[in-house]
């Protein structure tokens, strides 16, 4: 049992507050990478385990999920707040606070989905971004890209 599962046996379906993890992996021709979950396209992650850095958590959900191995991270942002409340068919409640990374190094591995968690794995062209993306990821997105022109805005003066 993980460390979810043990705080679901003592608490129930009572809401918790999760950190999770998400990470924007950009391939070299600057495609990024999307994962399949119960039919909806979602950027890839998952929840921190007992004394797992961030860092470490994005790796090992990467790898579990999509089959690669990522390097070099950089932080997006943290996300939370009542926007990130969840209630799942089970009956589960959860805030989740999520640290969301970028990376441009794949550094090993295959492009397979774990065919648990995740049903396909794909990399999409920026021109065929998914329209209905989660709140969460449309957030991480938009982080992303205002933090791009800010750092070229830097790099102008």
């Amino acid at each position: 049992m993980g460390y979810i599962e043990d705080l679901r046996a003592l608490v129930g379906t009572r809401a918790l507050i999760l950190t999770g993890v998400t990470v924007l992996v950009i391939d070299q021709n600057s495609r990024f990478l999307m994962v399949q979950s119960e039919k909806m396209w979602k950027l890839p992650g998952g929840f921190i385990e007992l004394g797992e850095s961030a860092e470490e958590a994005c790796r090992r959900e990467i790898l579990e999920e999509t089959g690669i191995n990522i390097g070099n991270l950089q932080l997006i942002g943290v996300f939370s707040g009542k926007d990130y409340f969840t209630k799942l068919p089970n009956g589960d409640q959860y805030f989740s606070v999520n640290i969301a990374y970028v990376t441009e190094e794949i550094l090993s591995g295959d492009l397979k989905p774990d065919e648990i968690e995740i049903q396909q794995v794909q990399i999409i062209k920026w021109s065929a971004f998914p329209k209905d993306l989660s709140e969460r990821d449309r957030q991480i997105f938009q982080s992303f890209i205002e933090n791009l022109i800010l750092e070229r805005r830097k790099g102008l003066k």
